[in-house]
């Protein structure tokens, strides 16, 4: 896939693809329906496919102090629209002088003078220039003007009627509901980030743990959860089992939020290397005990726990 992030004077083969627009945060089941929508008309128009996206993200340029929010972040995001056959990611700069372009200087200065695209896809409630004043039947009179393809996708609902969207599926990592947010994306959420150097009191312990910051990922509901890893660089090793806590590790008085895993029968370090950690299973709420004892008495429980889920899920 092509990251594009310079448009002016773009080459041609960069220029006329039919793009999906939006925020694709979580990349969830109704945004997989918008793309596949994307490749159905590329084919047929003979073009190439992309999605136009922005960062940061709006909602963190209009609430900056807002808490984390993000589902997938750039670099995971353009990996999972990669996975799904994406071939143009055009990554527009969200900032000062874009949040003031009208909806019909996006269309006509950015969507045609400059991308030249053929089609435009988007989800039923796309809202796009100054004050969201660009409606979905705004684009669409638009592309009948110009004779562009524009595709408005219907609302995509999961089995149960609940809509496909971002904002639901927030609800449901924040409640630790992480089995309902993997029915959302068909896919466990994941975190993604760097090992870094930590107190290493699980290793006296007899627990070491991967340091992962949180940085802006959601904060999941804070707790112990059964999860899976992959080591970035070492893929043959497969997914592996472990069991994690996320949050302020209150038994030890700390502050900041940190996902800490724990991967079975596993003595590498792995410092400084980049880990994928799947949220399979809630286990319990974080909690505060009495002194490591008791912690460590609990840790044995969950890892139990935890590989018995995992376990049955391998088979």
């Amino acid at each position: 896939m092509d990251l594009i992030r310079q448009f002016a004077n773009l080459p041609e083969k960069d220029k006329g693809a039919v793009v999906a627009l939006g925020n694709f945060d979580g990349l969830h089941a109704g945004h997989k329906k918008v793309l596949s929508h994307v490749a159905e008309l590329a084919k047929t128009l003979d073009a190439s496919t992309g999605v136009v996206s922005f960062e940061p993200h709006p909602r963190t340029f209009f609430q900056q102090e807002a808490p984390p929010f993000r589902l997938t972040p750039l670099d995971v995001k353009l990996k999972l629209l990669a996975q799904e056959g994406v071939q143009k990611a055009y990554i527009v700069a969200f900032d000062e002088v874009f949040r003031g372009k009208t909806a019909e200087q996006f269309l006509n200065d950015f969507l045609m003078s400059q991308l030249h695209v053929k089609g435009i896809v988007v989800g039923h409630d796309f809202c796009f220039g100054v004050n969201r004043q660009g409606t979905v039947e705004l684009l669409q009179r638009w592309g009948q003007e110009k004779g562009i393809a524009v595709s408005v996708i219907t609302e995509c609902t999961h089995k149960d009627g609940t809509s496909f969207s971002s904002t639901q599926l927030r609800d449901f990592i924040r409640a630790g509901n992480v089995k309902a947010a993997a029915e959302f994306l068909h896919r466990p959420w994941e975190i993604d980030g760097i090992v870094i150097q930590g107190d290493q009191r699980g290793r006296k312990i007899g627990f070491p743990t991967a340091n992962i910051d949180l940085a802006d990922y959601l904060r999941p509901a804070f707790g112990v959860y059964a999860v899976r890893v992959l080591i970035q660089g070492q893929e043959e090793l497969g997914w592996l089992p472990a069991v994690a806590n996320i949050g302020r590790r209150p038994t030890f008085n700390k502050e900041n939020d940190l996902l800490e895993v724990h991967l079975f029968d596993f003595d590498q370090d792995i410092y400084g290397q980049k880990l994928q950690v799947q949220l399979i299973e809630f286990l319990r709420p974080e909690q505060k005990f009495s002194g490591i004892e008791a912690l460590v008495t609990q840790i044995r429980v969950d890892s139990e726990q935890a590989q018995k889920i995992l376990a049955e899920k391998a088979h």
